[in-house]
């Protein structure tokens, strides 16, 4: 899938949300960051297209959403919906949790996020370098193949 340009006013308002996280956003980075969560190496406040995620791990295709009380309003559900739906489009799966979920829950928040990673497509493999292979099967091949000349 092509990747969806971003930006630099969308990238520039990522970066001063970073600066500027929620306390319950905050809380849940600790556990995310440095690949904590079950080697997972999630984005925080990563512009995807038009919208920015709170938290993304690419390698997953897993939207963690952290909202606070104006995602209350009917007009701001709606925009949920379609944002989520966007995320859906391009392979994502969505979790939305409020910021009293983080602060009250945090390790239940922690664990329904790693179990739903877990549960999601595994990571690709990674390709051998250029040229590399694997050295022990090409000198048995070369071995064998002596041995039928």
């Amino acid at each position: 899938m092509p990747h969806t340009p971003v930006d630099d006013v969308q990238r520039a308002r990522a970066k001063q949300m970073r600066r500027e996280m929620t306390r319950a956003e905050t809380l849940l980075w600790r556990h995310l960051k440095a690949n904590r969560l079950a080697g997972l190496g999630f984005r925080r406040q990563s512009p995807m297209g038009n919208y920015i995620a709170d938290f993304v791990a690419h390698s997953c295709k897993l939207v963690v959403e952290v909202d606070g009380e104006s995602h209350d309003f009917e007009s701001r559900l709606l925009h949920d919906e379609r944002r989520d739906a966007w995320f859906a489009s391009r392979g994502y799966r969505v979790l939305r949790f409020t910021n009293d979920d983080v602060m009250k829950n945090l390790e239940g928040v922690v664990l329904a996020i790693g179990l739903t990673a877990e549960q999601a497509a595994p990571p690709s493999l990674t390709l051998p370098r250029k040229g590399g292979g694997n050295e022990s099967i090409d000198s048995l091949d070369a071995d064998s193949a002596k041995e039928e000349s």
